[in-house]
């Protein structure tokens, strides 16, 4: 596998090395829109479904489910967790953009699993605001894949709680294992 760390540097009409990481990306982007066309698609996903995973680089979603550009919304968050912004962006996708299905993926090996809500109280001391979010930091990722099912299911402002299941991913072998709810 190539990652964009292991792309030797500057082939011909390769993405310079000189600048910032951000001025790479903006060079690639001005390369894609260069050979751009519009595909004349709707905001609301084909296949009508809201996938909510972590936002591990190691998750190629998209080449994992098989999706095409058009088919899900995707939210990605430090863990895959729901929280009141997820449930917000579904909200959303639901009621506005026409979503169903509700796709939850955490993964093997994910970093909050080594974190616990002290991270919060260290900020805290770091910076001298405590931070108005939870880090969501888990031991189990099963049972926090459960505790996503959970509210998601019981969110009072979905309107589409019957298609939720989740998802474990390995990182070490692209494979999804689904979640018994119980």
């Amino acid at each position: 596998m190539t990652t964009s760390a292991s792309v030797p540097a500057e082939p011909e009409g390769a993405i310079s090395i000189d600048g910032t990481v951000t001025d790479r990306l903006v060079e690639a982007n001005q390369r894609y829109a260069a050979a751009f066309a519009d595909p004349g698609m709707d905001a609301r996903p084909v296949l009508h479904v809201a996938v909510v995973a972590c936002m591990d680089a190691r998750l190629d979603l998209h080449d994992a489910l098989g999706l095409q550009l058009g088919d899900c919304h995707t939210i990605r968050n430090a863990g895959g967790v729901v929280t009141d912004d997820v449930i917000r962006s579904l909200t959303i996708s639901q009621r506005a953009l026409g979503t169903r299905s509700v796709i939850l993926i955490h993964h093997t090996g994910c970093g909050l699993e080594n974190l616990t809500e002290d991270f919060r109280h260290e900020l805290e001391d770091e910076v001298g605001q405590r931070p108005a979010w939870a880090v969501e930091a888990f031991r189990d990722v099963e049972q926090d894949v459960r505790q996503s099912m959970q509210r998601v299911r019981t969110s009072p402002f979905l309107l589409h709680t019957d298609d939720v299941r989740g998802f474990v991913f390995n990182v070490k072998t692209g494979l999804l294992r689904e979640i018994d709810p119980a």
